[in-house]
C-alpha cells in the first residue's frame, strides 16, 4: 500500500499564503490507513492551520472534506457542487490523487499536503517499512520474493556484488545483504538456477530502503 507523510507546516502555510477560501480534501484510501491523510488528519491539520492563522493574525476560511478515493474519478463527483466555492484546494492524497484532483478542477490551484514516500507494509501503529519502489520491472519471481531494488543498497538486479560480508552489506554491518538473503531463500526452495537468470539493467534512484514513522509516533519508536 502507498505510504505518505505530511509536509512541514511552514511549507503548507507558504503554499496557501495567497488564498482566502481553502478546501482541504482527505482521502479514505492508502493515506487514511497509514495515518497521513484521512478525515482525522484533515481535522487535525485544519485545527493546526487555524491556530497558526490566529497567531499570525491572518484571515482565511478552511473547510475539510474526505472522499473515498482521490485516485478514482467517480469519487470526485461529490466535490463538483462545492469546489467552485473555493479559490484553492489542498489535498492530503498521494501524488496520484493530487494529479487527479488537479485534472478534475483545472481552474482551481491544487496543492499537495503530503509527500508520497513509498509502497510498504505495516510494521506497527504509525510505523511502515518500504518494500516496493514501483520500478515497473518486478523480478520477485526470480529472487525468492525479496526485492533487490529496495533491499540492496546498490539496487542490483544481478548480485551479489563483491562487498557482501558474512551476510551483511559493505556499507554497514547492521544492513543485511539482500543477495545473501536471496541466495538462502532460493536455496531453501531448491531454485538456485533462478539466481543465474541475468536481468537487464535499469536506472535506479533512492536505493536505501526506508522506514516511515508518522510524526505523532516518533517518540514511541525513537526514544
Amino acid at each position: 500500500m502507498v505510504k505518505a507523510k505530511r509536509k512541514p507546516i511552514e511549507e503548507i502555510k507558504e503554499a496557501i499564503a495567497g488564498y482566502k477560501n481553502i478546501l482541504n480534501v482527505g482521502c479514505g484510501g492508502c493515506v487514511s490507513v497509514c495515518l497521513a491523510g484521512g478525515q482525522r488528519e484533515v481535522n487535525e491539520l485544519n485545527a493546526v492551520l487555524k491556530l497558526h492563522m490566529s497567531k499570525d493574525n491572518v484571515q482565511k476560511s478552511i473547510d475539510g472534506y474526505t472522499v473515498e478515493r482521490q485516485c478514482n474519478v467517480k469519487f470526485l463527483d461529490e466535490l463538483d457542487p462545492m469546489a467552485t466555492k473555493y479559490d484553492c484546494i489542498i489535498s492530503m492524497a498521494c501524488g496520484a490523487g493530487v494529479q487527479n484532483m488537479a485534472e478534475r478542477f483545472p481552474g482551481i490551484p491544487v496543492f499537495p499536503l503530503v509527500n508520497t514516500v513509498s509502497i510498504g507494509i505495516d510494521r506497527n501503529l504509525g510505523m511502515y517499512e518500504e518494500k516496493c519502489r514501483a520500478c515497473g520491472h518486478c523480478v520477485l519471481g526470480y529472487t525468492g520474493g525479496i526485492c533487490p531494488v529496495t533491499r540492496c543498497s546498490k539496487g542490483l538486479f544481478n548480485g551479489p556484488c563483491g562487498g557482501t560480508n558474512n551476510g551483511n552489506c559493505e556499507i554497514s554491518n547492521e544492513v543485511p545483504c539482500a543477495w545473501y538473503d536471496i541466495y538462502n531463500r532460493l536455496k531453501a526452495q531448491n531454485r538456485l538456477d533462478d539466481i543465474l537468470k541475468v536481468q537487464p539493467p535499469m536506472e535506479w534512484q533512492n536505493q536505501t530502503p526506508r522506514t516511515i514513522i508518522q510524526e505523532p509516533y516518533e517518540n514511541r519508536y525513537r526514544a
